[in-house]
């Protein structure tokens, strides 16, 4: 599959063009002005659409690049997600998560592609700049047998993962929104300790068994990791859009976000305990001490109710949080956090830093 934005160069946002250009040129600091930001074109939308658009495509082509990564080693390789050819060990650990996990890797990497193709289409087509990413497509992936060996913009290989989404979501007494200083537990505190990979790195990955098993264990949570982070950006930015049409464009793919988030949430719980012999990495049960309990049950992947908008109001099952208050930046930095961006230049983190800020000035009526 092709990025729409191959026929979409003449509409290509004027910052991605100096991006380019500054990765070109080696440049490294933004001292002489050269990251200026230059007017953006909103052609019919609102300022604020436009911009909460333009962060959505970026965050989209992000996904994109991983799930390809996944899809490469671990999913389906066909005409709708050509690349790779599949990595037969990986892939049978991964299906120790779930048999389905090579469709379910594919049908989620499919629909990245055609989230971040429909957005720039929607741009392109109300006069807007739209967004690329390729001049960032600089890092190096796996080396395994299966992999395509295309130049990246994600990391997979030194994730640290943020799993209190897990209690988050079974909490009835706590929600991010009305108790922002409140820690819930990670699922799994040692993916929030280090730095693992989530696919081989090299075939020397594909053994001993419980260490290539544990990278599957990982794979396992960083795919709902991600998506939860989907799950609460659509809302919380659909709060911000003025055209009942762009409402509408966020309404319609959240929804596809949380979709994902419920998939992979069942299979995170499919995780086999184990401990990884190469790096000490402890997948623990969670349904036995010193886990356990309601705020770690395996199967209980729907949200409990919780606290929302008022504690004077009936507790009700939510999406959360969905904060809309530095959303964008919130989401940026929730990605940076984890290492996906590991090796990215300056020019990157300076390009996403715009889109972000845009976004999250975005006003109802502007």
């Amino acid at each position: 599959m092709k990025n729409i934005l191959y026929a979409l160069k003449r509409s290509m946002n004027r910052r991605s063009f100096i991006g380019k250009g500054l990765v070109a040129a080696g440049v490294a600091s933004s001292g002489s002005g050269l990251l200026a930001r230059p007017e953006e074109h909103s052609g019919t939308l609102t300022k604020g659409d436009a911009a909460i658009l333009r962060f959505l495509a970026a965050a989209e082509i992000l996904e994109t690049d991983f799930w390809v990564q996944y899809n490469e080693l671990g999913g389906i390789q066909d005409s709708e997600v050509p690349g790779g050819t599949g990595n037969p060990v990986y892939t049978a650990k991964l299906q120790n998560l779930d048999e389905d996990m090579p469709q379910y890797i594919h049908d989620n990497t499919e629909d990245e592609f055609t989230h971040e193709n429909f957005i720039n289409a929607y741009l392109a087509s109300k006069g807007a700049d739209a967004v690329s990413l390729d001049q960032f497509r600089v890092l190096s992936g796996s080396m395994a047998t299966g992999a395509s060996g295309k130049p990246r913009l994600t990391n997979l290989m030194q994730l640290t993962l943020d799993t209190s989404w897990w209690t988050r979501y079974r909490s009835r007494v706590n929600n991010p929104d009305l108790d922002p200083g409140f820690t819930f537990p990670q699922a799994i505190p040692g993916l929030n300790q280090g730095q693992f990979p989530a696919i081989p790195r090299t075939d020397a990955d594909l053994s001993p068994d419980d260490h290539i098993q544990a990278i599957a264990n990982t794979a396992g949570f960083h795919m709902p990791t991600i998506e939860q982070g989907g799950n609460s950006l659509y809302p919380s930015l659909a709060q911000r859009v003025t055209h009942s049409e762009v409402l509408r464009i966020l309404l319609s793919i959240g929804p596809t976000e949380t979709a994902h988030f419920q998939t992979w949430h069942d299979k995170a719980g499919n995780a086999l305990p184990l401990t990884d012999p190469t790096n000490g990495l402890v997948f623990p049960d969670l349904n036995s001490p010193p886990f356990g309990g309601e705020d770690f049950q395996t199967n209980l992947i729907m949200p409990e109710p919780c606290p929302f908008l008022s504690r004077s109001l009936p507790v009700c099952s939510v999406i959360r949080p969905i904060e809309t208050k530095g959303a964008a930046m919130g989401a940026l930095t929730f990605l940076t956090n984890m290492g996906l961006f590991l090796g990215q230049s300056k020019a990157f983190f300076d390009f996403m830093r715009d889109l972000a800020e845009d976004a999250d000035d975005a006003k109802r009526g502007q």
